[in-house]
């Protein structure tokens, strides 16, 4: 039974894994003569906005890690449980969470990898909106900023 618990322990601390975007991973430029405090008041604003387009992804990646490896954990005292015994219970119920939280953690990964590929994308949109320069996309005709 400590097993178990040791290993609801561990799995439990493995939820607080799903990392969601806390900012962009990619690149945007201040257009040619365009301030600096601009620049870094567009940042920010784009960067409110392309946080409120990814949604509650934070939570559905825990969520899908939490659920993997509580089924884990029930499939695995199930199965072991079938060996006769509560000691092969416990270790199927370790073995079926370690397996579940693996799982889990698979799916969570995948809910952030898309969540940030979200939040990239409004944000590039929104820093080529205001005119900011994005690299790799065709240069934007000239803008006069004010002093």
């Amino acid at each position: 039974m400590q097993k178990l618990s040791l290993s609801l322990v561990a799995a439990a601390l493995l939820t607080s894994c799903a990392q969601l975007p806390v900012g962009p991973t990619v690149a945007a430029m201040p257009a040619p003569g365009k301030p600096f405090e601009a620049f870094i008041g567009d940042d920010q604003l784009c960067r409110n906005w392309a946080a409120s387009t990814v949604g509650p992804g934070r939570d559905v990646a825990n969520n899908q890690m939490v659920t993997a490896t509580l089924a884990g954990a029930a499939l695995g005292a199930l199965a072991g449980a079938v060996g006769g015994n509560s000691g092969d219970a416990a270790t199927g119920a370790v073995v079926g969470t370690a397996l579940g939280a693996g799982a889990g953690s698979g799916m969570s990964s995948g809910t952030a990898w898309t969540a940030q590929r979200r939040y990239d994308i409004a944000y590039q949109q929104c820093m080529y909106a205001k005119g900011n320069v994005i690299p790799g996309y065709y240069p934007q005709p000239a803008q006069s900023w004010p002093r």
